[in-house]
């Protein structure tokens, strides 16, 4: 029964993947967000913007893995 339970839940490769989401996620807004201020001609708007999104899609993405992880 133990080794069963020893299945279940979060290995070192899952928090490591959980960490280059939220990273991954947080820099494509970074980008993303630079390349429209550059394109539009503002300053920070849009990299501001752009961070927020990404820590937000990361934080869904980390919601959504952790919970699967979980659950099997």
């Amino acid at each position: 029964m133990a080794d069963e339970r020893s299945d279940a839940g979060l290995r070192g490769r899952d928090l490591v993947g959980l960490g280059g989401l939220l990273a991954g996620a947080v820099i494509a807004g970074l980008v993303i967000g630079y390349l429209v201020d550059q394109a539009a001609g503002t300053s920070p708007v849009f990299v501001l913007v752009g961070i927020g999104l990404g820590i937000l899609a990361g934080c869904a993405g980390f919601v959504v893995k952790v919970r699967a992880a979980l659950r099997g």
